[in-house]
């Protein structure tokens, strides 16, 4: 109603514009009940009941007494019983039954009030037997759509439903009217079968069927920029442990994985993800690792993907520069926002002036939207570039920002969390700082944006709730550690004057001064004092001698915490050594059953500490001292 909302869109009264709603709500269901006025629905109770369970012979009793149930409407939403039958995906027989009693083949053609054939019905829930009995039956259900301009095939590939969708592509015909194959129709399909993840399955229609990625679906979208979308099939996008990434580095992949992908799907009595049998140690260590075998299926797709938006590029040279261009253009737009490097470079490869696209809204580059995002892998891809990346180095976006003003924001928060700790955290936009300062002119540097704004200023304006954080972080890890270095300490130097075997009480030289676990006791003992003491300095530096400034995190920080970490993880590692040479010394000559389990027991505190620490080691030491995540990764040079 025009006169419930304002000129701004707000609502006058919120209690009318509710009534309104609620009336419309009301004349919808009265319209429903007058369209079923007069039916009872609940003489087909005993029919539906007949065909949830499968039970013919009841059904068959009721058809029997109401010969018109049979093609009869039995819910409100307008289903008949063969819609039932076929959803249930348990009553396959009783849907083969009910076949052979519909002699008029138009009794196959009643739709339900969402314009669902009984096929679009088997196709949603995934039912395939259902689907080759009706096809059978009736080939022209393949051929028509429901409300929603979608046939059953569509329907099959949105609720996922991969062995039915494969039976209806081999079944379906080009040459026919409303084809799955052609126009509007073959583009939703292409642009749904890849939403679904079923890239082996949309490569097949590329190959085949070229002139779909050409076409745009219902929605005006392309089936490269959906892919372009899917962080999740390419290998930038793959979540895995070191172990996981190790095992995908080593899996192998046949010939004929790596050259042609898809297998037959006109064959769908064959497996499309069917791996072949040349690597009899990899079938071996897939039986005995399960998860092996699913990694396989990742990179196998993986390569699909590929070659999938190789293809898709290829398909768009065919069209003119002002057709194609704006689809590449917003494709490989929308994977730079998304962190998707390999759709970007293959778009450049095929396209070289994909590199000058820009999102519409902020007039950013693509190189913008990698530094916005942080997305080095894309960032790097300038490394790479000819005397081109020039043309960037001063590019502003509609704001004014350029590459510092853009990095002085907060990066997204799922970059943010995978980068452990707040202090880490802020050392990762430091180093993006620091690197943009290599691709901006020096009087730039200091540039203002349209806001009135240096770099530096946006940096610490947007930065400074994080840097509070890491500063909190950082103390709080410094004070636990200090904690446990203090403790150390103690107890090795009290170790160092109560000796195993004591002394002798004239001369006040150990016992077992001369034994060669006497020497490891002493040197174990006071290397664990040093290095503990060592950790013990370090870590009241970051509490006591630090400015948490921002440059702080960068570097002074981090190698304080590194020193701190790494001295402490010796220290205790020579304390359990240290206290293995003492029981061994002095239960030698006692039980020899006690002194082995002993020092066995004294490696699980080494060990604790090194699974629950020593990540955070080796993370803070390749952060700090390792080879950056920017700089030319490769040989690879683009246009």
């Amino acid at each position: 109603n025009e006169n419930s909302v304002t000129k701004t869109g707000k609502i006058k009264n919120k209690k009318k514009w509710f009534n309104e709603l609620e009336c419309i709500f009301f004349w919808y269901k009265a319209c429903n009940f007058k369209k079923y006025a007069g039916t009872d629905f609940h003489r087909y109770l005993p029919l539906h009941r007949a065909i949830l369970r499968g039970d013919w012979k009841e059904g068959k009793k009721f058809l029997d007494k109401d010969e018109d149930a049979i093609t009869a409407i039995i819910n409100d939403s307008s289903e008949t019983a063969l819609h039932v039958a076929v959803e249930t995906g348990k009553s396959n027989d009783f849907v083969r039954k009910l076949l052979e009693c519909l002699t008029p083949n138009e009794a196959l053609l009643s739709k339900d009030s969402s314009g669902d054939t009984a096929l679009h019905t088997a196709a949603l829930a995934g039912n395939k037997e259902a689907a080759i009995l009706l096809v059978n039956k009736k080939p022209d259900l393949l051929y028509i759509t429901n409300d929603k301009n979608m046939l059953p095939i569509h329907l099959a590939a949105r609720s996922s439903q991969k062995d039915t969708l494969m039976y209806l592509i081999s079944v379906s015909k080009k040459e026919v009217q409303n084809s799955p194959f052609v126009g509007k129709l073959g583009a939703l399909l292409l642009t749904i079968a890849v939403a679904s993840e079923f890239i082996d399955v949309a490569l097949y229609l590329v190959q085949k069927y070229p002139e779909l990625a050409t076409l745009s679906d219902e929605d005006d979208d392309y089936a490269l920029q959906v892919i372009a979308r899917m962080k999740s099939v390419f290998p930038s996008g793959k979540r895995f442990s070191w172990w996981q990434n190790w095992i995908y580095s080593c899996v192998p992949l046949t010939s004929l994985e790596k050259t042609k992908i898809t297998t037959d799907i006109e064959n769908p009595g064959s497996d499309m993800d069917q791996v072949t049998k040349k690597f009899d140690w990899f079938n071996i260590i897939s039986f005995v690792v399960p998860e092996v075998k699913s990694i396989k299926k990742k990179k196998v797709m993986h390569r699909q993907t590929l070659e999938l938006v190789k293809c898709l590029c290829r398909a768009l040279e065919s069209l003119p520069f002002s057709v194609a261009s704006p689809i590449y253009e917003s494709a490989i737009v929308k994977a730079a926002d998304e962190g998707i490097h390999e759709v970007v470079e293959v778009i450049i490869e095929m396209f070289p002036n994909a590199i000058y696209a820009e999102e519409s809204k902020t007039e950013c580059s693509i190189f913008h939207i990698a530094a916005r995002e942080r997305v080095e892998n894309i960032f790097n891809l300038i490394y790479h570039m000819n005397e081109r990346k020039q043309y960037f180095y001063d590019r502003t976006d509609s704001s004014g920002n350029n590459f510092m003003h853009i990095c002085g924001e907060l990066a997204p928060p799922h970059k943010l969390n995978l980068v452990s700790g707040a202090a880490l955290q802020m050392q990762r936009e430091l180093q993006w700082s620091k690197e943009m300062e290599n691709f901006v002119n020096p009087s730039r540097r200091t540039w203002f944006n349209n806001d009135d704004k240096t770099p530096q200023m946006l940096f610490s304006e947007k930065h400074q709730e994080l840097k509070s954080q890491g500063e909190k972080w950082m103390k709080d890890t410094a004070t636990s550690c200090t904690i446990a270095a203090a403790l150390i300490a103690t107890v090795v130097f009290a170790a160092a004057f109560t000796v195993p075997g004591g002394l002798h009480g004239d001369t006040g030289v150990p016992i077992f001064v001369r034994k060669t676990s006497f020497v490891l006791f002493a040197i174990s003992d006071s290397v664990s004092l040093f290095t503990s003491t060592t950790s013990l300095l370090m870590f009241l530096s970051i509490l006591t001698a630090s400015r948490y400034a921002e440059q702080d995190f960068l570097y002074v920080l981090p190698k304080r915490l590194c020193i701190g970490l790494l001295t402490l993880f010796t220290s205790i590692t020579f304390m359990m050594v240290a206290f293995a040479a003492a029981i061994y010394i002095t239960l030698k000559e006692k039980s020899n059953l006690f002194v082995v389990p002993m020092t066995v027991l004294a490696c699980l505190p080494v060990t604790s500490f090194a699974l629950l620490q020593f990540p955070l080691l080796i993370e803070v030491m390749c952060c700090t001292y390792g080879p950056g995540i920017f700089g030319k990764k490769s040989d690879r040079t683009l246009y």
